[in-house]
């Protein structure tokens, strides 16, 4: 069988190269280059990852490959991101680079020449009624299932997660025990694309910035004065530079660059009940066809817990009803919907309101 890893230059894909190793498979590896070159806005630290995913080739004699695809990434991936900031809605750039990068540009160049391609995401793959689905993960803090929930039957049908069945601990153990270069590297965070880039830099590169208000909800009263309503997310409480708090970003207002507030843990302005999903996405098909009501468990941000709630169909629209409060519902993120026992990853959309 042939197998290619996709390898990130951290202690998740490491392990997964060690694992495939010890069960007698001798994989190809692959470092994706997504950073652009030459600019002083996407930096994402690719020479010690290219170093550290050396080192593992090196380690186990195996060919790596750099796979350079900075050009698709900006125009598909970050170009996607801007353009849902200056409409004022929350991207995911990270789940349209799985979607569109890792596993589509990345099996258009390299990946077709093999019968898998596995990665260090925690995720699982369930076969069941002679299909393939996408599983959680066995640790719920690292599942990262919302973050591949637009991938499809294709894609899925030909990824392997070694990863998904181990907590991370166990990973982190693997990788000392076997004597790893990367068993203590940190784990990344925030945007792929980013690296140590500050998110408001990135904004402000390319959307610049306007004095709006800032407006308590309630009274109508103005509080302060923002930079763009490009720079905030409902729900977002750091970052207002508001005394008094907590305060809340409840709306926005787009045409009039007004950002309204509101404060306290338990207004019920940053509180819903409900929300719709457009263009819903199902990975593998339609498990509910003859149903218009169905009991599931979702995601709206990435979060170790799953919500409960009801999911009901009307013509193209998806609409989730939850019995309990959900905090900051911002539109433009992916609702992500599973079954009711958060076994299976069903698909996702974009969250409306």
């Amino acid at each position: 069988m042939n197998i290619a890893v996709l390898l990130s230059g951290g202690v998740d894909s490491s392990v997964v190269v060690h694992l495939l190793c010890e069960q007698g498979y001798r994989p190809s590896l692959f470092y994706i280059k997504i950073g652009m070159d030459g600019t002083d806005y996407m930096d994402c630290s690719a020479e010690e990852d290219w170093e550290m995913a050396s080192a593992i080739a090196r380690r186990y004699g195996l060919p790596l490959e750099m796979v350079d695809l900075q050009k698709e990434y900006w125009e598909q991936v970050a170009a996607y991101a801007i353009d849902k900031i200056r409409c004022g809605l929350t991207p995911n750039p990270d789940v349209m680079c799985n979607r569109l990068i890792k596993f589509g540009c990345f099996e258009q160049v390299a990946g077709k020449d093999f019968d898998f391609t596995a990665t260090g995401h925690y995720a699982t793959i369930v076969n069941e009624d002679g299909k393939v689905w996408l599983g959680t993960a066995v640790d719920p803090v690292k599942d990262q299932t919302d973050f591949l929930a637009q991938i499809d039957y294709l894609q899925v049908s030909k990824l392997m997660f070694p990863l998904g069945g181990l907590m991370k601990q166990e990973v982190r153990t693997i990788a000392r025990l076997a004597g790893l270069p990367t068993a203590r590297r940190r784990d990344s965070q925030g945007i792929c694309f980013l690296g140590k880039i500050n998110y408001n830099d990135f904004v402000r590169r390319f959307l610049g910035e306007r004095d709006g208000d800032i407006v308590e909800l309630e009274t109508g009263k103005k509080l302060g004065t923002h930079k763009g309503y490009w720079f905030h997310t409902i729900g977002q409480r750091k970052g207002l530079g508001l005394s008094g708090g907590p305060w809340f970003v409840i709306r926005k207002d787009i045409d009039s660059n007004v950002l309204y507030v509101s404060r306290g843990y338990d207004t019920q302005w940053q509180y819903g009940h409900e929300f719709k999903i457009r263009g819903f996405h199902f990975i593998t098909e339609n498990p509910w066809q003859e149903h218009q009501e169905v009991d599931v468990s979702f995601k709206i941000r990435h979060t170790p817990e799953f919500m409960k709630g009801k999911l009901l169909r009307k013509g193209e629209t998806v609409h989730i009803v939850s019995p309990v409060n959900l905090q900051g519902i911002a539109p433009g993120q992916f609702g992500v919907i599973y079954d009711k026992a958060s076994r299976i990853c069903i698909g996702s959309g974009e969250i409306y309101i």
